[in-house]
């Protein structure tokens, strides 16, 4: 399942040949295990975050990623002093308009409607571009009857846009409600991390609910909880193992699995719908 895309990820850097040290059990990976299994440790399983495009060609079957919506880019609604150098850095070094990336593809050989939160971009913050991208691709797979899968790894909504940003969670919300009275799947993917307005918008609101291990998901942050609340917290409540078992989500998947589970998830749909349930 390695895509070319990993390979030129790295090729742009110059420490394409080199081996890595994994940041969590420090051990040597060579370059070429690390690529071929898809940004995983292979010794300790430690899921390094990617961009947009790498996640959108690890799941989608070869060739068959139309891209939509690809021309909306940011303002500055509030005129936030330094946002708008912000955002071209962003564009700069990404090579991506904004933190979302979208449209219709095949996995296997299921038409799908996917959309794709990108970290690297501003910690994949939703704006009012990110919520509008959303709601366009929800909208799109209600009106074309397509299973709806987004992946999420974001930091919240995006303060430099004030209340413009946190509006966006009402309208995506709304977009996956038609979705589902539709009566169309939605399976929402979180990825490391998937925190604050986008975690408690359309990213909870999935008919299924994947983690990919090792995944943070938390509204706020552990300080910041404990402070409000002022009481002790448990021990990993932002993991993904305390989120399956108080069944916020539906199961754990290791980036390997990933793509044949949604085939899987996929396929039973489809099933049921021939079954006329």
């Amino acid at each position: 399942m390695k895509s070319d895309l990993f390979d030129d990820q790295y090729a742009k850097t110059e420490n394409y040949n080199k081996n890595i040290m994994c940041k969590n059990c420090d051990g040597m990976i060579e370059r070429k295990d690390f690529l071929d299994n898809l940004h995983v440790c292979p010794r300790c399983g430690y899921h390094y975050r990617l961009n947009a495009r790498e996640r959108i060609s690890m799941v989608c079957d070869k060739d068959t990623f139309i891209e939509l919506y690809p021309d909306l880019e940011s303002a500055n609604p509030l005129e936030f002093p330094e946002y708008d150098q912000k955002i071209k850095e962003a564009q700069n070094e990404n090579n991506e308009l904004e933190a979302f990336a979208c449209g219709e593809g095949e996995i296997g050989n299921h038409k799908v409607a996917l959309g794709v939160l990108d970290s690297f971009f501003i910690m994949g913050s939703m704006g009012c571009v990110v919520g509008e991208k959303v709601t366009l691709l929800t909208e799109y797979a209600t009106t074309h009857k397509l299973p709806l899968i987004i992946f999420t790894a974001s930091g919240g909504a995006r303060m430099q846009e004030g209340i413009f940003s946190l509006m966006q969670m009402v309208k995506t919300s709304a977009a996956i409600k038609e979705h589902n009275d539709a009566g169309l799947l939605y399976i929402s993917v979180l990825t490391d991390p998937t925190t604050g307005g986008v975690l408690a918008s359309f990213a909870g609101l999935g008919d299924i609910i994947i983690a990919e291990r090792g995944a943070l998901i938390g509204f706020a942050g552990k300080r910041v909880i404990k402070e409000t609340i002022q009481q002790e917290l448990p021990e990993g409540f932002q993991s993904v193992e305390f989120q399956l078992e108080k069944g916020f989500i539906d199961m754990i998947v290791d980036r390997k699995d990933l793509k044949s589970i949604l085939v899987t998830l996929l396929n039973l749909h489809q099933r049921e719908i021939y079954n006329g349930n």
